[in-house]
C-alpha cells in the first residue's frame, strides 16, 4: 500500500473545520486591518532564497528542496526550488509587477498569502515537510515603530478571536547590518574559545554568520549560548531608538510583551525589530505560534528599490494545534448537518430527493443516504452523523405534508410543513 512521504501528511475532513476556522478569523483581521490577498508560485528561481533569505540560513543551507528543470534534454536546466517561506516571493512579485509605483510617499502596500511551504526537516509536533503558512507583509518607504505595533495589535485580536490565550510576547532588535559587524566581531571572539563544544551547524554558523548560533536548539549549545554576549548591548543609536518606541507603542496598546535579547529568528534579512509569539499548550520544545520582523533593505538585495519592510508569519498547523479543546469540539459540531432525512419506503425516498434539494435551497444543510433502512439503523445512521435533527418521512408525511422532525439532542419530535421547518431551522 502506497502511503504518504516521511513529513507529509492528510487533513482529513474531520480536522478541516479547525482550518477553515483559523483561516476565517486571519481573513477577516486581514479585512479590519486593510490587507490584500497575493498568490506567488510554490516554486521560484534558487536564486530568490538563496540571495533573499541568506546563504548561511539553515533554511538556505540545509532544508530547501531544489531541483534542475530542464527545459530540454539536452540542456543544462534552471536550479529550481519550492518554496520554503513567502516573503522572498512577496518581495519579489512586489519588484517584478512594481506594485510600489503608484503609491504616494508615505502609502503602504498590505499583503497577506495563505498557502503551502516546503523544508527538508525532523518531523516533530507541528512542524511537517509540506507546512501551510499564513502571512502578512508591509512594505513602503516608511519604518515608523507604530507600523509593527499596529500588526501586532491585529495579531493579538486575532488570537484573542481565536481563544488562544496562555502565550507571551517576545521582541528584541537585532540593529542594522551596517553596525552589527563590531558586535559580530565581539561575538565570535567569545565564541572561539568553546568552538570545539558546539555542534557541526554551529560549526558552519560560526563561519558564515555567527548571530546564527543563537537560534541552534541543541541542548549542550544551549549552555553556552546563554552566556554569548547578546546584540541589545552593541545597538547604534538609531535601532536603540527605533526600539523604545517600538515598546512605548505596545504600552500605549496595552499589549504585554518580555524582551529575549537572544532571539536573532532563523532567516538573514530580519533588521531592527524581531518577535515571536510562543504558546505555552501541547506544543512541546517547538512552541514558536508565530514569528516575523522587519526586513529593510530585503527589496535592494533583490534588485528592487529602496523599500522598508514588516511582516510576520505562523504555522497552521501548530496554530490549530494551539485551539482550545472546547473550542475544537464546537467546530466539529458546527460542522455537522443541520438535518439527516430518514425515508421508510420507496414514494418517501423519491419525495425526500425532491424535499432535501428545498431545504438546501433555503440554506439548510442536509444529508441524505440512498439506501432504503430500517427506522433504527436509519436513526443510528442520523446519530452517527451528529446531524442536529432527523426528518422523518413517510407515505403518511408524503399525503399530508407534514413531516416529523425529531430533535437527536433532546428527543422532542413535531410534525411540521416545509415552510415551518425551514422557519426553524434558520
Amino acid at each position: 500500500m502506497i502511503q504518504t512521504v516521511r513529513g507529509t501528511r492528510d487533513i482529513l475532513p474531520g480536522d478541516m473545520p479547525l482550518w477553515h476556522r483559523v483561516e476565517d478569523v486571519a481573513r477577516e483581521a486581514f479585512r479590519r486591518y486593510g490587507f490584500h490577498e497575493i498568490r506567488t508560485p510554490i516554486f521560484e528561481k534558487t536564486e530568490l532564497f538563496a540571495r533573499g533569505v541568506g546563504e548561511a540560513t539553515d533554511i538556505v543551507h540545509k532544508e530547501m528542496y531544489t531541483f534542475v528543470d530542464r527545459a530540454r534534454a539536452d540542456s543544462e536546466g534552471e536550479s529550481l526550488t519550492l518554496r520554503p517561506e513567502n516573503t522572498a516571493s512577496v518581495v519579489r512579485a512586489y519588484i517584478q509587477h512594481k506594485i510600489f509605483a503608484d503609491k504616494s510617499p508615505g502609502e503602504l502596500t498590505k499583503l497577506y498569502y495563505i498557502g503551502p511551504m516546503f523544508r527538508r526537516e525532523r518531523p516533530q509536533a507541528g512542524r511537517y515537510r509540506q507546512f501551510y503558512q499564513i502571512g502578512v507583509e508591509v512594505m513602503g518607504s516608511s519604518d515608523d515603530p507604530a507600523i509593527e505595533a499596529e500588526v501586532i495589535e491585529m495579531l493579538d485580536w486575532f488570537l484573542k478571536e481565536l481563544k488562544i490565550t496562555n502565550t507571551t510576547l517576545l521582541i528584541n532588535s537585532v540593529g542594522e547590518p551596517a553596525s552589527r559587524a563590531a558586535y559580530l566581531e565581539t561575538l565570535r571572539e567569545a565564541i572561539r574559545p568553546k568552538l570545539d563544544q558546539l555542534c557541526a551547524d554551529c560549526h558552519h554558523r560560526f563561519e558564515t554568520n555567527a548571530l546564527r548560533v543563537f537560534d541552534c536548539k541543541v541542548e549542550s549549545c544551549q549552555a553556552i549560548v546563554k552566556d554569548l554576549p547578546v546584540i541589545t548591548d552593541s545597538l547604534d543609536e538609531a535601532s536603540r531608538a527605533h526600539f523604545e518606541q517600538f515598546k512605548a507603542h505596545l504600552d500605549a496598546r496595552g499589549i504585554a510583551y518580555t524582551i529575549n535579547p537572544r532571539m536573532v529568528r532563523g532567516l538573514d534579512y530580519y533588521t531592527r525589530t524581531a518577535f515571536e509569539i510562543i504558546g505555552h499548550d501541547g506544543l512541546g520544545a517547538q512552541n514558536t505560534v508565530v514569528g516575523g520582523g522587519r526586513y529593510d533593505g530585503l527589496s535592494e538585495t533583490l534588485g528592487g528599490p529602496p523599500t522598508k519592510g514588516f511582516g510576520f508569519a505562523f504555522g497552521l498547523d501548530r496554530m490549530v494545534m494551539s485551539l482550545p479543546d472546547g473550542e475544537v469540539e464546537g467546530l466539529r459540531a458546527a460542522d455537522a448537518p443541520d438535518v439527516f432525512i430518514v425515508f421508510l419506503g420507496e414514494a418517501a425516498r423519491q419525495h425526500s430527493f425532491n424535499l432535501a434539494r428545498d431545504l438546501r435551497q433555503a440554506g439548510v444543510a442536509v444529508a441524505i443516504e440512498f439506501e432504503d433502512r430500517k427506522m433504527k439503523k436509519a436513526m443510528a445512521a442520523a446519530a452517527k452523523a451528529k446531524a442536529r435533527y432527523a426528518l422523518i418521512i413517510g407515505d403518511n408525511e408524503v399525503a399530508t405534508g407534514k413531516y416529523g422532525l425529531k430533535n437527536l439532542q433532546t428527543g422532542e419530535q413535531e410534525s411540521l410543513s416545509l415552510e415551518e421547518i425551514i422557519s426553524k431551522l434558520n
